[in-house]
């Protein structure tokens, strides 16, 4: 089908108002304007097509034979566009699902394990997660929330709420656990997420004479924390988010020590968006879970 430049919609609807009507006061009323803006609407239509599309009879306006052939096709498309408003409008809106960005590791350890609660909760909300261990691929201009790892305080347009601290431990499989527990005997667990955690975490308990880069380095944190589960060495892990592992003896903590993070896992999310009704419902839900103020 060939392309072509219609007239204005303006000068249309003007025009067939006017047909059907015989005149240009009632089309004027029904088309809410003045019927000097319905004479003006017909009369560039006719200036565009370069002929007459009515002449004055005995009974008022009547349409030549070219504004009879345009006017009954125009009643028909205007009668099938109006059928077509009413039953898009009769369709139910489009679910859109909301994105949601979150840190890998809490993820898999915190917030999976707790997403039939939340499907209990909300059934009609849909999500889709992306998981990441790159802060810059969880911006939150990117997804209508992130959970990410930063600090609490809150920033220019953009809302924060604290979700779980960052507490770390060391972790080890219990045939590992002494005692005696001697540090200068064991083998350290890394993960290349977080390569600085044992420098920090053995500088805060204040031991001395181990070599915090020495020992095996691993891709994840969770695969420190199975090497660390299968008797490896030890691993440092988040408190909060190895409590089911702790809780069944799969790990167990050596040495007390926890060394507290200024940063936490925190739920971001743009400010202008905060009113959202399915965004608020997932961070009330969130915020709950978590034991969080709202």
């Amino acid at each position: 089908m060939v392309s072509r430049r219609l007239p204005s919609l303006t000068a249309l609807r003007a025009f067939e108002a006017t047909a059907r009507h015989g005149g240009m006061r009632r089309a004027a009323a029904e088309l809410h304007v003045t019927p000097g803006a319905v004479s003006r609407q017909v009369r560039l239509l006719e200036e565009e097509l370069g002929r007459p599309l009515f002449i004055r009879g005995a009974r008022g306006l009547e349409a030549t034979p070219a504004g009879a052939v345009l006017a009954a096709a125009l009643h028909e498309a205007l009668g099938r566009i109006a059928t077509g408003l009413d039953d898009a409008l009769a369709l139910p809106p489009a679910r859109r699902p909301l994105t949601i960005g979150a840190y890998a590791h809490f993820a898999s350890r915190w917030l999976i394990p707790r997403w039939g609660r939340l499907r209990a909760a909300h059934p009609d909300l849909d999500i889709a997660l992306t998981t990441s261990a790159d802060p810059q691929a969880l911006r939150p201009s990117r997804f209508d929330a992130v959970i990410a790892v930063a600090d609490p305080r809150p920033r220019p347009g953009l809302l924060c709420w604290p979700l779980v601290p960052i507490e770390t431990v060391p972790v080890c499989a219990p045939a590992l656990a002494g005692p005696p527990f001697d540090w200068s005997r064991q083998h350290l667990l890394h993960s290349r997420q977080r390569p600085r955690d044992w420098a920090r975490w053995l500088a805060a308990a204040g031991i001395a004479g181990v070599d915090p880069e020495g020992g095996s380095h691993f891709e994840s944190v969770a695969l420190a924390l199975d090497a660390a589960a299968g008797g490896l060495g030890v691993a440092l892990a988040i408190r909060a988010l190895v409590a089911p592992d702790l809780e069944s003896g799969r790990l167990v903590v050596p040495a007390p020590f926890i060394r507290r993070s200024r940063r936490c896992f925190v739920l971001q999310q743009e400010a202008e968006r905060a009113a959202e009704p399915g965004l608020a419902r997932f961070r009330d839900w969130l915020l709950a879970e978590a034991g969080a103020p709202g």
